[in-house]
């Protein structure tokens, strides 16, 4: 497949970045083309409609959901310890496209909520084999949404916080990681 034109991929990160940083209202075309560097025309060219820039958002969330479920499956550790230290916020692509997902649904964008909910599908069927039963998928999932919210409430989108107790890195994420392990096996 031929890899997309940068302006479109600009355009793209211009609207994640709106997305995340002031939400959906703020996301016009306008802001857009202007946070991407291009004109308003060149922004139509990719995208004909907001409509349309939010679809490319919530294919780009499908296609790093897509390599993000194909290392769960190869990684060594496991597809549950894979899966609850990603629950910590690193700011990478798949955390920026999830944040700003969820600001479209939170707008009211009935697209991203559904694919929010195939998406958390998708991560449950990939864990669904490593864990005993419902009950202790539904707490590998529930912790993880739990590590999810206490970095948003930290502010920021990164899991370099240090000091911060409700986000656990190192020695402490390893124990919190050993202990799910330990309760849904």
């Amino acid at each position: 497949m031929a890899r997309p034109p940068l302006a479109r991929e600009r355009v793209l990160d211009a609207y994640e970045a709106i997305l995340i940083d002031d939400g959906e209202r703020a996301a016009t075309l306008d802001a857009v083309a202007k946070t991407a560097g291009v004109s308003k025309g060149g922004l139509l060219y990719h995208f004909a409609s907001k409509d349309d820039l939010a679809a490319g958002l919530l294919q780009r969330l499908d296609d790093l959901v897509v390599a993000d479920v194909a290392a769960m499956r190869t990684t060594a550790e496991g597809p549950v310890a894979y899966y609850v230290r990603t629950s910590v916020m690193e700011g990478n692509a798949l955390d920026r496209a999830l944040v700003a997902a969820s600001r479209l649904a939170q707008g009211g964008n009935p697209a991203a909520a559904a694919r929010l909910r195939e998406v958390r599908e998708r991560w449950a069927d990939t864990l669904r084999p490593a864990v005993r039963d419902e009950a202790a998928l539904q707490l590998v999932m529930l912790l993880s949404d739990g590590l999810y919210f206490n970095n948003a409430i930290s502010g920021t989108i990164s899991a370099e916080q240090p000091d911060d107790p409700f986000v656990p890195t190192g020695s402490a994420l390893d124990a919190l990681v050993a202990l799910v392990e330990r309760a849904v096996r």
